[in-house]
Order: C-alpha cells, then structure tokens, then sequence
C-alpha cells in the first residue's frame, strides 16, 4: 500500500479532479470551494497503519494509538492530493478542509500537521466538536456543507476517501472518491 496501484488509483482520482477543475468557469467572487477530508485524503496515516502493533490491520484495531498518532502530527501529505490541493489554489478555488476528527483533541495538532505537510492555505477548517460525537459522518457533513453553501459558497467539488465524506446533501457539481484499504466509516 506504500506504493504501487494505491498510489496509482490516488494520482488518478487527482488527475480526473484536476481536469474536471479547469473546465468550471469561475465567477471570480471568491465563493467557489473544493472540499477536502483529512485523514485518508489529505492526510495520509499510512505510517501509522504500518507499525509492527497495527500490522495493516491485522492486528485489533487500535483507537488510542490511532489518536496518539494523530496528536503527533507527523501524518504526511497523500502526495495525489498535495498535488490536487495546489493545482486548485492556482486555479483560484478556495479550499475547505471538512473532517469527522474531533475538534477538542485533534484541531490544534492537524492545523501544525496540514501546514507541515504543504497545506499551507486554506478558506475554512472544520472539525466535529464533541457535542456532535455519535453523528454519523453522512449526517454531519450534510450539515456543514449546507452551512457552506447558505454562506455564499459554492461547493464544485468534495474528496473524501469514505462514502459518509462525498454522499448526502449539498455535495457539490461533483465529487471524487479515493481509496481506503484500511477502513470503512458508515
């Protein structure tokens, strides 16, 4: 998974993005976002997954470590998205990073981390606060994404890696699925 047809189906999904980006007329407002999950999208928690005590999976899956991880804010860059990210900022498209993490404890170490990792700029950052723990993941960002477009936003396009990231309402003109081998979030 560190390499090989992951990372090709990745740059793929990235490169259709790319080419579906530049053929939307922009109206030059500002109000045109791209939304981004993090982890497994933007973020990449590979080396996480590749430790000798997670084994890919094969081992019992483990929360706490996965969130001590996470507070580490190492996680690097999913190239293919880095790549994408880029690509849309010199297209002038706002970036909106919309994640299911919780805000109290991972907002201040994924800020540090996405800046490290290259994501230097973006419009918004939302996060699930803890009041909303126990939404599913379709639900919450259903919500934020009518709170985007009710703000003026347009939304053209949304990357996620889980179903709950890209389906629901107020997707987007269209959305973009990238692989997950490690997990499915209902």
């Amino acid at each position: 998974m560190e390499r090989g047809q992951y990372h090709q189906d990745c740059d793929i999904v990235a490169d259709t993005a790319v080419e579906f980006a530049k053929t939307v007329k922009l109206a030059g407002d500002g109000k045109e976002i791209w939304v981004f999950d993090i982890d497994e999208t933007a973020l990449s928690n590979l080396p996480f997954y590749a430790r000798p005590d997670v084994a890919y999976g094969a081992k019992s899956y483990n929360w706490t470590g996965l969130g001590e991880w996470i507070k580490e804010g190492k996680a690097p860059a999913n190239p293919s998205m880095l790549k994408l990210y880029k690509e849309l900022i010199a297209l002038k498209y706002k970036i909106v990073f919309l994640t299911g993490a919780n805000e109290e404890r991972f907002m201040k170490p994924r800020i540090s981390n996405l800046k490290n990792a290259g994501y230097t700029t973006w419009e918004k950052l939302i996060f699930k606060p803890g009041a909303e723990k126990g939404t599913p993941t379709k639900i919450f960002k259903s919500k934020k994404r009518k709170e985007l477009e009710t703000a003026g936003y347009r939304i053209v396009g949304n990357v996620g890696d889980q179903w709950g990231d890209l389906v629901g309402d107020y997707v987007g003109m269209r959305t973009f699925k990238l692989p997950n081998p490690m997990y499915y979030v209902a």
